[in-house]
């Protein structure tokens, strides 16, 4: 049996403050308004919720001359605030599994809707094995000009079975591998934690509670609506519990992530 547990994020609103509102912010186009109102209707006339906001973000780009660069996203990336407690988080988990588990590996995966781009020039960008999310195609400037990959609801949950078939590096390159059938798992599901704190989360969520894997919903507390969101996830069977996303050490969110950890390990080593 694997002794690997894969801890596995959604990065938006679980580990920072929406990026994609931030960026938009950035290059000042008012977030909150297309969100609430532009947006909206998009989503009425067919748009899915990934494609339309990085046509969106094309649209505002080229606005200004092709200001959105791929050397812009990673830029934002850089500066991008974090919660309280990632930077030092991953580094603290690992020390109390070490405690806990020696002999148990811990990986850490970031499963995304936002900018990748932007995700992968973070200060914790190293802290995973794999970072999946949607990404843009770029026009000769350099200037973002249309969606190259999208990641959202369902397709989240292809990046969990490349984990638990160890699809990851260089094999990630090859898309069609996902589909083979495997008989032993790098991963099994049972052995992964999935964090998350939206509506493209369920299928994960979903997925893995089949699978006897675990979940949990984080909110931000300064996001209108959030807490109510998660609790839903709990009324739906989605996930077990909720915390807020603060990554401390003496955090409640630590609390559970570290309990749901000693639980997977009951399953690795019973």
């Amino acid at each position: 049996m694997s002794n690997i547990i894969a801890v596995i994020f959604d990065f938006d609103d679980t580990l920072a403050p929406d990026s994609t509102t931030g960026l938009m912010e950035q290059v000042g186009f008012d977030a909150e308004g297309f969100w609430a109102g532009e947006f909206e209707e998009m989503l009425k006339t067919g748009w899915d919720q990934v494609p339309g906001f990085m046509h969106q973000l094309v649209q505002i780009s080229e606005a200004q001359g092709g200001k959105i660069t791929e050397s812009y996203l990673a830029d934002w990336g850089k500066r991008l605030p974090l919660f309280e407690g990632v930077p030092e988080f991953f580094a603290g988990l690992r020390r109390f599994m070490a405690e806990q588990a020696p002999d148990v590996e811990l990986e850490f995966y970031l499963i995304s809707s936002g900018i990748g781009e932007v995700m992968r020039n973070t200060a914790i960008a190293g802290e995973f094995t794999e970072i999946w999310a949607s990404d843009f195609h770029y026009d000769q400037r350099g200037a973002i000009a249309g969606p190259k990959r999208v990641v959202s609801f369902t397709d989240k949950t292809r990046y969990l079975f490349q984990i638990s078939k160890g699809i990851i590096g260089e094999k990630a390159k090859n898309h069609q591998l996902v589909n083979d059938r495997f008989d032993q798992f790098r991963i099994p599901m049972k052995q992964m934690l999935f964090i998350g704190d939206g509506y493209t989360d369920i299928p994960c969520f979903s997925l893995l509670k089949r699978k006897e894997g675990e979940g949990l919903a984080v909110y931000h507390p300064e996001r209108r609506g959030s807490w109510k969101k998660a609790r839903q996830f709990v009324k739906d069977e989605r996930v077990q519990m909720i915390a807020r996303a603060e990554y401390g050490p003496d955090s409640e969110l630590t609390d559970n992530i570290q309990g749901l950890l000693l639980e997977i390990v009951e399953k690795v080593q019973p």
